[in-house]
């Protein structure tokens, strides 16, 4: 439980931490964008069997993002989530699809969206994520 805890504490509270940290200030100036990180393996669609704590942690962001986002829609503050999928870093073990920049492309778009853009949404590649 130990792992579970610190993996949450990481994960979700941490994000939740930033959030509420920059929500006033944006709220001060009405406009601000919130992007968050998530994983696949955090999407129902991706659910399964290993990593639970991590699974959890990331699943946990998703409905942190949409409740967000819901609650500061009229603050004109989007809210999103993006998963960058295998990044090639070492925790990949030669099985990543992007490089890091490549999978920065989805955060710096998401966070640089038109004050009518989406939000409470999950992407990946740009594109829209079922989760």
């Amino acid at each position: 439980m130990e792992k579970v805890a610190a993996t949450l504490n990481a994960n979700l509270v941490g994000t939740w931490r930033c959030c509420t940290a920059v929500i006033p200030e944006m709220k001060r100036n009405g406009y601000g964008p919130i992007v968050n990180v998530t994983s696949h393996m955090g999407t129902s669609v991706e659910m399964g069997t290993g990593s639970v704590s991590y699974r959890v942690s990331k699943a946990g962001v998703n409905a942190l993002t949409q409740i967000l986002a819901a609650e500061l829609n009229e603050h004109n503050i989007l809210v999103n989530t993006a998963s960058p999928g295998k990044v090639d870093t070492r925790l990949t073990y030669g099985k990543a699809n992007h490089t890091p920049d490549e999978a920065a492309d989805t955060f710096t778009w998401l966070a640089t969206l038109p004050d009518d853009g989406p939000t409470g949404q999950l992407f990946y590649n740009r594109k829209p994520l079922l989760w």
